[in-house]
C-alpha cells in the first residue's frame, strides 16, 4: 500500500523523468531505483516504469506532430527494426541482473558526451544527405540493437537513439528528438505487453508514475521545440554527466 508520501514523491519524479526525457534521456534513472526502493523486484521495477514512458511519448509525439516536425509517413522507416529489437530484448528482461550493464552504459554515455562536445555542427545542423550514402543494412543493425537494449532495460535508451539518429541519419538535435520519441512509443508498446503477459507491471505505481511524466513531457516538449537544437545540446550534455556519474555510482 503506498503512502500519501510515496504518491507525492512517484508523480514529482514522474514529472522529472518525462522532462528529461524530452530533451535527452536518462528519465528513468531516477524513477527505477526508487520504484524498487518502494519494495518493487527490479524486473517489475523495470515492467512498471514502461507504463509512463509509454503514456508521457503519446503526448509528446501528438505536440510534435502537431508542429510539424514528425512525419508519420516518411519518418517511420526506423520503427520496424528498433520494435524488432525491443521484443526480444523484452523477453529477456524478465529476469534481468543489470550491474555489469550499468557499467558499460556509462563508459558508453561517457564516449557520446566527448563525441557531442568535440563536434557540435553535427548535432545542431541538420545533414539528410548524410543518412542517403550509408549502408541500410548497417542502419538496420544499428537500430535493432538499440531497440534490443531499450526493450531490455530502457535506462539511457534516448542517449543512443539520438546518437544514432544524429551520425546515421544525419538528422539535427531537434528532429531526432522527435524521432526517438516516435520510436520509444512504438516499441514500448510490444515491449510493454510482454511485461503485461507475464504478470511484472505494478499498475497502481505505474499508473501515478504516469501522472506526473505527462505532465513533464507536455512541458518538456514544448520548452524543447520553443529553445531549438543549441539548448537541446546543452541539456544533453549535462544530463549525460549525471546519468554516467550515476550509474558508476559516484553520485
Amino acid at each position: 500500500m503506498l503512502t500519501d508520501t510515496n504518491i507525492f514523491f512517484l508523480i514529482l519524479l514522474g514529472f522529472a523523468s518525462g522532462f528529461i526525457n524530452m530533451f535527452a534521456g536518462g528519465g528513468s534513472l531516477l524513477v527505477v531505483p526508487f520504484l524498487i526502493f518502494l519494495g518493487l523486484p527490479a524486473n517489475i521495477a523495470n515492467a512498471t516504469n514502461r507504463v509512463a514512458i509509454l503514456l508521457q511519448n503519446i503526448i509528446s509525439t501528438a505536440t510534435f506532430r502537431e508542429k510539424k516536425i514528425l512525419d508519420l509517413k516518411s519518418d517511420s522507416k526506423l520503427l520496424f527494426p528498433t520494435t524488432l529489437g525491443s521484443i526480444l530484448g523484452a523477453f529477456l528482461a524478465v529476469d534481468i541482473h543489470e550491474e555489469i550493464l550499468k557499467k558499460v552504459i556509462g563508459t558508453l554515455l561517457i564516449i557520446l558526451f566527448f563525441m557531442i562536445l568535440s563536434a557540435p555542427d553535427t548535432w545542431i545542423k541538420n545533414h539528410p544527405d548524410k543518412a542517403t550514402a550509408k549502408n541500410p543494412w548497417l542502419r538496420f543493425l544499428i537500430f535493432f540493437g538499440i531497440g534490443f537494449y531499450g526493450g531490455f532495460i530502457q535506462i539511457g535508451v534516448g542517449f543512443f537513439l539520438l546518437a544514432g539518429l544524429v551520425l546515421e541519419n544525419g538528422y539535427d538535435l531537434l528532429k531526432a528528438n522527435a524521432m526517438k520519441i516516435l520510436l520509444i512509443l512504438v516499441y514500448t508498446l510490444f515491449a510493454l505487453g510482454i511485461f503485461i503477459w507475464h504478470n511484472l507491471v505494478d499498475w497502481e505505481s505505474g499508473l501515478l508514475l504516469a501522472c506526473g511524466n505527462m505532465a513533464g513531457a507536455w512541458t518538456g516538449t514544448r520548452l524543447s521545440i520553443k529553445w531549438g537544437t543549441k539548448y537541446i545540446r546543452y541539456i544533453l550534455l549535462v544530463t549525460l554527466v549525471f546519468v554516467a556519474l550515476k550509474l558508476f555510482e559516484i553520485i
